[in-house]
């Protein structure tokens, strides 16, 4: 071969036999060995593989656009080998529901919308058959990203693609955390105003749980729960430090049906005192003002509910305050509540309309309507210059042998909250809210256990943000019992029925 001139080498250089000119164009080109071949390829398809698992799936982007506009969003597994749940029945045709529940193998989920129109929407992921074409969408029905949404009717239908037009907020937080476990595991979340469409009247006491998530393990004879709730700052710790590990509290015995023990009283006056009707009322009619009320708020406390098989209260409740140090400030507050109570017709027992209480030893009472009925009171526990604990209670007067005394340390090491109730017994009474679930509503006993997350030197976990604490519980299940039924209006100055449950 002979080069151009202009591409003619020096004849001066001397170059490599295997690299001169004229044989570069004999030599062939060298393929690298198949092991790199063989690496390379599987690196081409396993870096865009481990991307895509680490990006949101479609299901969980489209869960997040509903999760801001449910009031309750409940997760389930998928049971292919059942009958088809009763709202699979009711949003579907019969056929369509037996073929998609047959291949319904992931979590699937039901929310009520925050306009509370039309009843709960059906949620799936967006099954093969209609993703492809070869089976129609359902009547009423939308996909958002990779689920499938069916209403009730075109109402509710129009009125959900009204509120996802709306740009969607990205959870964070709570928020996210809750979205995470309902795409994994059968759970439940709840918003605020969904709380207060199921608790109607005890709303207010459960401000600190007003939004939250919970997680529910099946066992024999039993549900186990977990998650977490927070409400409006209300469970900050007065020092800012994480209390010691609480324990969940066992059943509560038939002497009583409901016990609440919290850090603070303030857990549950937050929710009460933020309506204007009630501060008035406790301003003018229980003369407590603001320097009262920070001493009560600040406050541990226990709260019981105990049946009366006769007379004329269903129950009786009774709070316990422990009392540190100079009683002076509470016996302040209870000679000017005494003042207001005779203001408006009750009068003490005569025994104790002559008794002269030592500076050490501060009076009890006990209140008596026009009828000669005893309406409530206060006792002191324990012995003066050592612990000492308020009782006051509100319908007939308790054992004071059934309520001893606690010592310092055992108010210190409370939990935020620690409830025991029995939510079969309190809906015979027609004392909880017919809205509730109805497995709560049949349950023989509750436990539930509210505190905050360890911090960050004590676990590797994030640290939660400031008024988020973990809850766990266990219900008890119990039979289907026949729901009392309901009473004529009681009598003036008896405390009021609250609506029968129903299923």
């Amino acid at each position: 071969m002979t080069w151009p001139p202009f591409v003619r080498w020096p004849s001066s250089i001397a170059w490599p036999a295997a690299l001169r000119p004229e044989r570069l164009h004999r030599r062939q080109l060298r393929l690298p060995p198949l092991r790199v071949t063989a690496l390379a390829t599987a690196l081409l398809l396993l870096v865009p593989a481990l991307v895509l698992l680490r990006m949101p799936r479609p299901r969980a982007e489209g869960l997040g656009r509903l999760l801001p506009h449910a009031d309750l969003l409940q997760s389930f597994p998928g049971a292919p080998e059942r009958e088809p749940p009763p709202l699979w029945r009711q949003r579907l045709d019969a056929p369509t529901a037996q073929l998609l529940w047959r291949q319904q193998r992931q979590i699937w989920w039901q929310f009520w919308s925050e306009d509370q129109a039309g009843g709960p929407y059906l949620v799936m992921p967006l099954p093969r058959p209609i993703r492809v074409g070869a089976l129609p969408a359902p009547p009423h029905s939308l996909q958002v990203d990779g689920l499938l949404v069916v209403a009730s009717g075109p109402l509710s239908r129009r009125a959900l693609e009204e509120q996802l037009v709306q740009a969607s907020r990205r959870q964070q937080g709570l928020e996210q955390r809750c979205l995470e476990m309902l795409e994994r595991e059968p759970g439940a979340y709840w918003s605020r105003s969904g709380l207060e469409a199921m608790a109607g009247p005890l709303a207010p006491l459960l401000q600190p749980v007003q939004q939250g998530c919970l997680a529910l393990e099946l066992a024999p004879g039993e549900l186990l729960l977990s998650g977490e709730a927070g409400g409006p700052q209300a469970f900050a710790t007065a020092d800012g430090t994480d209390a010691p590990a609480a324990e969940l509290p066992g059943p509560l015995g038939e002497g009583l049906l409901l016990r609440l023990e919290g850090r603070s009283l303030e857990l549950l006056l937050l929710g009460l005192l933020e309506r204007q009707e009630v501060r008035q009322a406790v301003g003018s009619v229980y003369g407590l003002g603001d320097p009262e009320l920070a001493l009560v708020r600040d406050s541990p406390f226990e709260l019981r509910l105990r049946p009366q098989p006769f007379g004329p209260f269903q129950a009786g409740l009774e709070l316990v305050l422990p009392v540190s140090g100079d009683p002076a400030a509470w016996t302040a507050i209870l000679a000017q509540l005494s003042e207001r109570l005779s203001a408006r017709g009750l009068q003490p027992d005569a025994a104790q309309e002559s008794a002269e209480p030592a500076a050490s030893d501060p009076l009890s009472a006990t209140w008596r309507d026009e009828q000669g009925r005893v309406v409530g009171g206060w006792r002191w526990l324990g012995k003066a210059g050592q612990s000492q604990q308020l009782l006051l209670f509100l319908g007939p007067e308790p054992t004071v042998a059934g309520t001893p005394a606690g010592s310092d340390a055992a108010w210190q090491t409370l939990p935020l909250l620690r409830l025991q109730a029995r939510p079969q017994a309190l809906a015979a009474l027609n004392l909880l809210p017919g809205q509730l679930p109805l497995p709560l509503l049949q349950a023989r006993q509750l436990s539930v256990l509210a505190d905050q997350a360890p911090g960050p030197e004590a676990s590797k976990e994030p640290a939660r943000e400031k008024g988020v604490s973990r809850l766990q519980g266990r219900l008890q299940l119990g039979e289907a019992q026949p729901i009392r039924p309901p009473v004529p209006p009681p009598p003036a100055g008896n405390p009021p029925v609250l609506p029968q449950p129903t299923d």
